[in-house]
Parts: C-alpha cells; sequence; structure tokens
C-alpha cells in the first residue's frame, strides 16, 4: 500500500559515513520534508552502528528499505570478494542482535504517492532484485522489461553511486546518489521529491570528516577516507567500468 506524501527525501547508499549523514539531515531538515526513505545500503562503512542509531532517532516518518550492503553483513555469500570480507565482519560484530534483526525486516521496495509526481517505487538497484547494475548509459531496451510494466510514474533507484534522471518507456527513473561513498564530485549525495525531482549535492568538511573517520576502528579506515571522502572515483572511470558488468 503506497504512503501519501507532499515532499519525500530519498538518501541511498550512506556506507556508514556519519559526517556526510549528518550534513544531508540538515539539508532534508530546511526542505521541509515529512517523510525519508532510506534506499539501502546504510552499511557497511566506517560508522555503521552510529547511522543506524542516528536515524532511528530522527523524529520524522523513515521508510527503510534493504539494499545489498545490508543484506551481506547480516547474511554474507560467497559473492562477497575476499578483500572486502574482513570489513563487512566488522560491520555484523557492531550491531546487536535486535539490530541486525531490524536489517533483515527491511522490504526491498516500497511505493508512496507523492503530490506532484504520483506513484513512486522506490527499490535499492533495480525493482526485482538488489544487485543489477545500470547507468544513465545502458540501453534503453534492456532497461524495457524491467521498468516497462511496473505501474508507476516514477522509480527512485540508487547502488552505482551515480546520480541521473532519465526516462525508459513511459516511466521516469532518477539515481539518488549515494550519500557517503560517491563516484563523481565529492560531497553527499540525494534527492528530493515533491513536486518535481531535484538532484542535490550537500557539501561538508571532507578533511574533518576523513578524520572522525580514520579514528574508527573500520579495517579500511584510511582508504575509506581517502577514496570515498576526499578524492572519491571520476565518474567517467566508473561509467567505463560498469559498461563491462551491466545488466545484459
Amino acid at each position: 500500500m503506497a504512503v501519501s506524501a507532499s515532499r519525500i527525501a530519498a538518501l541511498y547508499d550512506i556506507h556508514g559515513n556519519l559526517p556526510a549523514l549528518e550534513a544531508v539531515l540538515e539539508g532534508v531538515r530546511d526542505a521541509g520534508v515529512d517523510r525519508i526513505v532510506i534506499g539501502g545500503d546504510v552499511l557497511p562503512g566506517p560508522m555503521p552502528r552510529e547511522c543506524l542509531t542516528h536515524l532511528l532517532d530522527l523524529d520524522l516518518p523513515i521508510q527503510f528499505i534493504q539494499g545489498n550492503g545490508d543484506r551481506e553483513v547480516i547474511a554474507p555469500t560467497d559473492a562477497v570478494p575476499e578483500v572486502y570480507r574482513e570489513s563487512m565482519r566488522w560491520n555484523a560484530a557492531q550491531l546487536s542482535p535486535a539490530e541486525s534483526q531490524l536489517l533483515a525486516s527491511w522490504p526491498l521496495t516500497c511505493r508512496s504517492t507523492v503530490d506532484g509526481l504520483g506513484d513512486v517505487l522506490f527499490c535499492h538497484a533495480t525493482p526485482r532484485n538488489d544487485t543489477e547494475i545500470f547507468t544513465r548509459q545502458t540501453a534503453e531496451d534492456r532497461l524495457l522489461p524491467i521498468f516497462g510494466t511496473l505501474g508507476v510514474a516514477l522509480v527512485v533507484c540508487g547502488h552505482t553511486h551515480m546520480q541521473f534522471d532519465r526516462t525508459i518507456g513511459t516511466v521516469r527513473v532518477v539515481n539518488a546518489g549515494s550519500v557517503g561513498m560517491p563516484f563523481g564530485e565529492p560531497g553527499a549525495y540525494w534527492l528530493l521529491l515533491g513536486p518535481d525531482v531535484e538532484l542535490h549535492r550537500t557539501s561538508y568538511d571532507l578533511e574533518r570528516a576523513a578524520a572522525r573517520i580514520r579514528a574508527t576502528a573500520y579495517p579500511k579506515a584510511d582508504e575509506f577516507a581517502s577514496r570515498n571522502v576526499l578524492q572519491p572515483p571520476a565518474e567517467a572511470d566508473i561509467l567505463a567500468m560498469f559498461a563491462q558488468a551491466e545488466l545484459k
């Protein structure tokens, strides 16, 4: 059942980056939203429990959906490359049993009716699973079987950490980008819905954020601070890499 709202903030792929989340939530409050959708992958990252607690303590209605990162932390599979498994285990160890159960209870999709936009479907990667890769450059004919018969006006996704706004058949498909682990210009990316679609990038103190992240016990803290906060990969490089892995 779809929930009605005037303005929704969509925050995706936070990845345990608490400084970025704090900065975005300031902008969310200034925007006067009446609902927040967290589109998956609150974790893994350097401050997973802190991010989850911060979100759960908000005094705004909030809906979570599960991302592949959340799922792999609480129920690991062989899909995670060996190089990332230590950090995934570390993330899992930060959660209480109740918090792990909470993540497991999150649905894969949710729907809302947004003023000015109509029915909106939120998913992590695509409406049919949480790992499929597509970008603003993926051919439309590959995507029509997935998006062409959903019966909604707008789909909001994430997973690839790069914002876009495109039309597939008659459905508008928007990627919210990544709050905590962007590909492209540094900053924290998010989406505001109602009465139209607004793609946002929030600036924050990157050096201070990097210092806070490096002070954690996260196994990849220094790498995360350097590569995901201070100097994220260029969008063109990621698009070229994803072209080899996108859905066929």
